[in-house]
C-alpha cells in the first residue's frame, strides 16, 4: 500500500484487532441511532478489503456508503468515525527526502523562534494554510494547534482541551478580509468572483473549525474513553430530536421528517378504504349464483357498500409549553386535508378557537402557527392551559363537529395547571367519535406527575407517547 498522510488505522486496536475495532465502531454507529443490520455489517467488514486503510478518507466514505441511508445521519457519523479512526501521526520520512523543501508534503512550516509570540504566528501560518485550501495540511495544523494552545490546567483526572481556547486564540474569524484579498488578488471587489471567494473563505474556516473539534474529541476519548465521548459529543438524528426542545437548526430537516408522515398515512387511509368495499353478504344473489355449482356456494356477493373519506377533527394545545410540538402536528394535520372529506382545527389555551381559516392550501404552517397567536380567541383569562374549559367550550360551541365519521386527535401534554381536567365531556367526544387518540409529547413516565392529568385523560382515551418525529412515525403506521 502507498504510505498516504493519514494512517486511518487506530493506534492502539481493541481486542480482536482490525475486526474487532471495526465492530465497535459499527456498535456505535447502531447506538447513535443509525439503522444498521447485520448485512451492512458484513459489507463494512468487505470494505476494509477493497480499500486503501492508510488512505482515511477512502475508508471514511467507503464505510459510509454502506452504513448510511440518508444524509441527516452523515454529521453523526463523521463525529464516529473521527473518534475511532483518528487522524494518524506524522510517517518518517522517507529515505532520500530529508531534504526535501518544506511544506512539500502538506506540512506546516511554523517555526517559533525564542522570545516569538506563539499565538500571532500561528495565527499567521493559519492564514496561509486557509488560501492554500490544502485540506490535509489545515487537518495537521488543526493537531497542533489544540496542542499549543487549547490546553487547561491539568486536572486530577487528566489533560484537558478545549476547542473555544484554540479559537479566542487564533481568531480565524478575523482573518476574512486578508483572505479574500488574497484570494482576489489583483482583480476588483464585487461581482461573482467575490461571491465565489466569501463562499471559499467561510467553507474553509468552517473545516478548520470542524477539524479542531474533532481534535478536542480525539484526545478527550484517549482520555476518558471514545464510548463516554460518543455518548455526548453525538447529536441527536432529527427524527430523535424531542419537539419540545428543537431548536432552530433542527427545524428544518425535521420539517422534511415531517412532511412524509401524511402520505404515509394517506396510503394506510386508502388501502383500509379499498379492503372495505365490500359490505354485508347478499344472501339472495348467492345463493342463485350456487345454483350453478350444484347448491354449492363457492362465490359469495356482498351489497356494495358506501366508500366514504373519515372526517379528521384536531383539538391542539398552542401554549408555550407545547408550541414546538403544536407546529410539526399541525404540518401533519395541513399534509393530510386532502385525504380527508373534512379537516377542522381547533387551538386552545384556556378557551377554544376554530383555526382551520389558517389552513388553507398552500398555506406556509410556519405562518399559520405565529397568525393563530396574534389572532385566534385562544386565551380568555390568564393564558395558563386549561383543558377542562377549553373541552367545554369547544363541546358547547361546535356541538356537531364530533360524530360517528369523525377520526378526533387531541395533541397536548395534558398539564392542567391543577384546574378541572374535563373528563366528562372529553369521555363523550370520544364515545361520539369514530376513533380517538392522544399524542402527548411528555415522556410516558411524567404522566401524572405533578399537574399532569395525562394518566387519567388515559383511562378514557387512547394516550400515545409522542416525543420525536420517530414517534410520531410509529404512531402512523400503526393507525
Amino acid at each position: 500500500m502507498p504510505a498516504a498522510a493519514s494512517a486511518a488505522v487506530p493506534p492502539a486496536p481493541e481486542p480482536g484487532g482490525l475486526a474487532g475495532h471495526l465492530d465497535g465502531f459499527v456498535r456505535a454507529v447502531r447506538e447513535a441511532g443509525i439503522p444498521v443490520g447485520i448485512s451492512q455489517a458484513v459489507d463494512a467488514a468487505e470494505i476494509l478489503t477493497a480499500v486503501d486503510l492508510l488512505d482515511r478518507e477512502q475508508l471514511r466514505h467507503g464505510l459510509a456508503a454502506v452504513l448510511l441511508q440518508r444524509a441527516a445521519q452523515r454529521p453523526a457519523y463523521d463525529v464516529l468515525f473521527d473518534l475511532w479512526w483518528p487522524l494518524g501521526d506524522r510517517p518518517d520520512v522517507p529515505p532520500g527526502e530529508e531534504d526535501a523543501e518544506p511544506g512539500e508534503a502538506g506540512e506546516s512550516t511554523l517555526d517559533v523562534p525564542d522570545g516569538a509570540d506563539l499565538a500571532e504566528l500561528m495565527r499567521a501560518e493559519l492564514a496561509r494554510l486557509l488560501l492554500d485550501g490544502d485540506d490535509e495540511a489545515l487537518r495537521r495544523f488543526a493537531r497542533l494547534a489544540v496542542d499549543q494552545l487549547g490546553r487547561a490546567t491539568p486536572s486530577p483526572s487528566g489533560q484537558s482541551f478545549f476547542s473555544y481556547r484554540v479559537m479566542r486564540a487564533l481568531s480565524p474569524d478575523t482573518l476574512v478580509a486578508q483572505l479574500l484579498a488574497g484570494l482576489l488578488g489583483d482583480g476588483g471587489r464585487g461581482g461573482l468572483a467575490e461571491q465565489v471567494a466569501r463562499q471559499t473563505v467561510r467553507e474553509r474556516l468552517a473545516a478548520f473549525r470542524a477539524a479542531v473539534e474533532a481534535e478536542v474529541r480525539r484526545r478527550t476519548a484517549a482520555e476518558r474513553g471514545r464510548d463516554r465521548v460518543a455518548r455526548h459529543a453525538v447529536r441527536p438524528l432529527a427524527d430523535q430530536v424531542d419537539f419540545l426542545r428543537a431548536q432552530a437548526a433542527d427545524l428544518a430537516e425535521l420539517r422534511r421528517t415531517v412532511a412524509p408522515l401524511a402520505r404515509r398515512l394517506a396510503v394506510r387511509l386508502s388501502a383500509r378504504r379499498r379492503m372495505g368495499r365490500e359490505g354485508r353478504l347478499d344472501f339472495r344473489r348467492t345463493v342463485r349464483a350456487s345454483l350453478g355449482t350444484g347448491g354449492v356456494p363457492v362465490v359469495t356477493h356482498h351489497r356494495p357498500r358506501k366508500v366514504h373519506k373519515p372526517e379528521l377533527v384536531v383539538l391542539c394545545d398552542v401554549s408555550g409549553s407545547v408550541a414546538g410540538f403544536s407546529h410539526f402536528t399541525l404540518m401533519l394535520t395541513q399534509a393530510l386535508r386532502e385525504h380527508f372529506s373534512g379537516v377542522r382545527a381547533f387551538a386552545f389555551v384556556d378557551t377554544t378557537d376554530e383555526v382551520t381559516r389558517f389552513f388553507r392550501p398552500g398555506a406556509d404552517v410556519a405562518d399559520a402557527v405565529q397568525r393563530i397567536g396574534r389572532e385566534a380567541a385562544v386565551v380568555g383569562f390568564d393564558g395558563h392551559s386549561d383543558y377542562g374549559t377549553a373541552f367545554e367550550v369547544f363541546a358547547d360551541r361546535w356541538p356537531t363537529a364530533v360524530g360517528p365519521k369523525t377520526s378526533l386527535l387531541v395533541l397536548g401534554d395534558g398539564r392542567t395547571n391543577y384546574r378541572q381536567p374535563g373528563l366528562p365531556v372529553l369521555g363523550d367526544l370520544v364515545r361520539r367519535a369514530r376513533t380517538a387518540h392522544w399524542l402527548n409529547p411528555e415522556p410516558r413516565r411524567l404522566w401524572g406527575s405533578g399537574d399532569s392529568a395525562a394518566d387519567r385523560y388515559g383511562e378514557v382515551v387512547d394516550m400515545v407517547e409522542c416525543r420525536n418525529a420517530a414517534q410520531l412515525a410509529d404512531f402512523v403506521t400503526t393507525l
